[in-house]
């Protein structure tokens, strides 16, 4: 039985204004889910998203809100239930809700994997690597400050491979913006760009075409979440990658844009996928159908990175490496270790559930009172 279900805002401010086509993130409200089980052991699970209601259907404060409305009291009613009948309750009882039933499902699976002394990815079928590359978003906007971030990645062996968030300009500017970075890092840096579902279809085949030629090698979600057809038309016409992000909402939408070659690469998020076990089954849709993986982030804090982290280590196939950087773009730690990014990868725990000890009193200073 489960003697308490919290749900915590926790307001951290960005490094640095984080710019996107959809919000400009200058603080980031974690939303993070704390179990505890009548005998005292602990679960943590993450359900934090990007912009409000400017970026997708859940905020920091409806997730909270249905937590505790629907999520808390259903789980206190399921005595005896293992793990797996618990998840199907879930379901059953609670519609849509994809980012709640994420963090509940990731801090049930943290208890699990520490009640059997195992590390969380031996509960998604059991990991083949033990770290998962990342790289970094550029997303100051200014086209001079991005250079010299990436350069400073670049000498630190943080990250080599680099995203840039574009889509709020005219493509024209856009484009040249991406270009010059390019030419500055060299041909054997990785630069890709995210549109977050900006341009048009007119804009994309522009914009695609110029990256394209220029050396660019991915480019993620570029039009409206719905328009599948703009999707398949844009990976039929490129030879360059096309990654869907916003229009991969769980198992479901992988079936439907692997049927229609809609995308030639997968952002896998676990939040977006409605949890970690649903994210296992985007990456073998995928794998199914010859599409390529890329481990995506909602920008989320450490506990929903390393959860993250544990689902990709398991994947066959991580073609596009992870964006998992979350955690650094955040001003302030909350766990008393930190998690390990170094040679351009982060590590993935071998202790027991998710492998993370959180700083509470930190965490009590930084909630939203």
């Amino acid at each position: 039985m489960y003697k308490s279900i919290e749900t915590l805002l926790v307001e951290i401010p960005t490094i640095r204004p984080h710019k996107m086509a959809v919000a400009t993130m200058q603080t980031q409200t974690l939303v993070l889910v704390k179990i505890t089980t009548e005998d005292g052991v602990i679960g943590w699970g993450e359900a934090t998203t990007i912009g409000g209601l400017g970026y997708g259907e859940e905020s920091p404060e409806s997730i909270k809100t249905n937590i505790e409305t629907y999520f808390a009291p259903l789980l206190k009613s399921l005595a005896g239930l293992n793990i797996a009948q618990t998840f199907a309750a879930i379901k059953r009882n609670i519609n849509g809700n994809r980012f709640a039933k994420c963090a509940i499902q990731t801090a049930l699976l943290d208890i699990q994997a520490k009640r059997l002394g195992l590390p969380l990815s031996e509960l998604l079928g059991g990991r083949l690597r033990d770290s998962v590359p990342v790289l970094w978003v550029l997303a100051s906007g200014n086209t001079e400050k991005d250079i010299a971030e990436a350069q400073k990645m670049i000498e630190a062996k943080r990250h080599n491979i680099f995203k840039l968030k574009i889509g709020s300009r005219a493509v024209e500017a856009d484009v040249e913006h991406v270009l010059a970075i390019k030419q500055a890092l060299g041909k054997d840096v990785s630069i890709r760009v995210d549109v977050n579902r900006a341009w048009s279809e007119l804009e994309a085949i522009k914009g695609i075409q110029l990256l394209q030629d220029g050396g660019v090698d991915l480019i993620e979600q570029p039009c409206a979440i719905d328009n599948i057809d703009a999707m398949q038309r844009l990976t039929r016409r490129f030879d360059i990658a096309i990654m869907a992000d916003e229009s991969l909402m769980g198992p479901g939408t992988a079936y439907k844009l692997a049927k229609t070659n809609a995308a030639s690469v997968f952002a896998v998020k676990v939040a977006q996928s409605g949890g970690l076990l649903e994210g296992c089954d985007v990456a073998t849709v995928a794998n199914l159908a010859g599409i390529d993986l890329y481990g995506g982030t909602m920008l989320e804090g450490p506990v929903g990175t390393i959860a993250s982290a544990h689902t990709f280590s398991t994947f066959a196939n991580l073609a596009y490496g992870t964006e998992l950087f979350g955690p650094l773009l955040l001003t302030e730690e909350i766990l008393k270790t930190p998690l390990q990014y170094q040679n351009f990868e982060l590590a993935v725990p071998k202790t027991a559930g998710l492998g993370i000890e959180l700083d509470e009193d930190k965490i009590d200073n930084l909630r939203r009172k």
